[in-house]
């Protein structure tokens, strides 16, 4: 048997345990699910008992990793990404193939030359951002290049948010997904990108104040916000001379103005221990930030940061009772902290919640002296609270990676991400026929007057 290593089973693997366990039959495979709570797992492995296991693995406990890994052809970490530097290390020791859904930090980039060596695969970024925009950006960008396409503009954006008809009387219109501590921490390093030629940075404070607004058909309207370091693709994607490329996230309407408040008010610092008592009412821990004057917590919130006392952004606050006397819950701990307990409740997932997915590529390029528009947009919707469409996107195309790294169809060793065709295209073919994941794409012809300024040569994409 052919025995795969599942390190974690959280909210974004229910998908992926279910389509190990599918193929581990016909695939002659032996999956073992390590996770701290090893036992919630056995109403879902019990019918697989034959090819599936559940034990207890504690991420802290390196002696238990290095008897995990040996015991495996193929590790897939679905832990949290600062603990995938310790699994690949195990993994170039014990010559194992890896997988995760995980960035390629710098830590794993420095294990690639040690990893072609012992002849193992690290593929990375194999998810949803990163993974299922990678692959079905090189499909588009591929065949553009096919037909004799010049690129002049990538932008992409991706989203976890909720189903219409889960967003209710929720003014954010968001619940976590995902890592909730990822969320509240999005965007505290310098944002970078690419804008007609020219090098544009958004610092922090003013990343949520610089939006646009993207259009889903079927779906509205919604704000992207861009990402941290588009121009790490342009190598990858092929595109070292595109004039424009960037890369964001996606939220509905209203979100990232009242976000842009919690960052002004200073609610999502993480460097500074508060030294408060877990009983501090909310109200005194938002007024602590505000100069000293009359008046309700939210009428002087309006005031220092200039917003209109009924607007949005305020009904935005103080629907997470920001204004009242709810405990923040938590002793000596950062407001990033605080701010996450309270987020945690108030964006929790109901049982009877589904999620959505929503991913959109535009593309501007030239052919035949003719500008076009091509964009390609994903929307998928979560079953409800555990088969949601966030662990749909992560783990099927992450379960599809493994499985052709299995079936010997991945011959490149050290660090792989999934921009070559022999990943994307079969992984795309089987989201599309096996489980309705599609991407629909929209070509229309645009101003030429769009066009950057400049030679236009200088801009070839390879």
């Amino acid at each position: 048997m052919f025995r795969i290593l599942l390190l974690g089973a959280g909210r974004s693997a229910s998908s992926l345990i279910q389509y190990l366990l599918l193929h581990a039959p016909t695939e002659g495979w032996y999956l073992t699910v390590a996770d701290v709570q090893a036992a919630h797992l056995a109403p879902v492995l019990a019918a697989h008992s034959e090819y599936a296991r559940a034990v207890p693995f504690d991420v802290h406990d390196e002696a238990r990793l290095e008897e995990l890994v040996p015991q495996a052809d193929i590790v897939i970490s679905m832990l949290p990404a600062l603990f995938h530097g310790a699994v690949a290390r195990a993994c170039v020791r014990h010559r194992r193939h890896l997988a995760t859904a995980s960035y390629v930090s710098e830590e794993i980039q420095a294990l690639d030359a040690e990893a072609r060596e012992v002849g193992i695969t690290i593929l990375m970024e194999c998810g949803l951002d990163p993974g299922l925009d990678h692959m079905s950006a090189m499909q588009v960008l591929s065949a553009i290049r096919a037909r004799g396409g010049q690129l002049m503009s990538f932008k992409s954006y991706c989203g976890g948010l909720l189903a219409p008809e889960a967003e209710a009387d929720n003014p954010w219109k968001y619940k976590f997904t995902w890592n909730p501590r990822n969320v509240v921490l999005a965007g505290q390093s310098t944002a970078k990108f690419l804008e007609n030629g020219h090098l544009r940075f958004i610092p922090y404070q003013h990343l949520f104040n610089r939006t646009e607004t993207i259009s889903v058909p079927g779906f509205g309207e919604f704000e992207g916000y861009a990402n941290r370091d588009s121009l790490s693709y342009r190598a990858p994607y092929g595109l070292e001379h595109i004039p424009t490329m960037l890369r964001g996230t996606l939220r509905r309407p209203g979100y990232c103005a009242a976000w842009h408040a919690l960052v002004r008010l200073g609610l999502t610092d993480d460097a500074v221990h508060l030294t408060n008592p877990a009983t501090l009412p909310w109200r005194e821990l938002v007024e602590a930030y505000l100069p000293t004057g009359p008046g309700d917590t939210a009428a002087r919130v309006a005031e220092y940061l200039g917003l209109e006392p009924q607007g949005a952004v305020l009904q935005h606050l103080a629907w997470l009772e920001l204004f009242t006397a709810r405990p923040v819950g938590l002793a000596n701990a950062t407001p990033a902290q605080l701010l996450e307990k309270l987020l945690t409740e108030k964006w929790a997932l109901h049982p009877q919640d589904r999620d959505m997915i929503v991913m959109q590529h535009q593309f501007e390029y030239e052919l035949g002296g003719q500008l076009y528009g091509h964009t390609s947009s994903l929307v998928v919707l979560g079953d409800d609270a555990v088969h949601t469409a966030m662990a749909k996107t992560v783990g099927l195309p992450v379960g599809m990676a493994v499985r052709r790294l299995a079936q010997g169809k991945l011959a490149q060793r050290g660090i792989v991400i999934p921009t070559q065709a022999e990943l994307y295209e079969p992984i795309l073919a089987e989201l599309e026929q096996d489980h309705g994941i599609r991407f629909v794409e929209e070509e229309h012809p645009l101003p030429t007057a769009r066009r950057p300024v400049g030679s236009l040569s200088r801009y070839n994409a390879r």
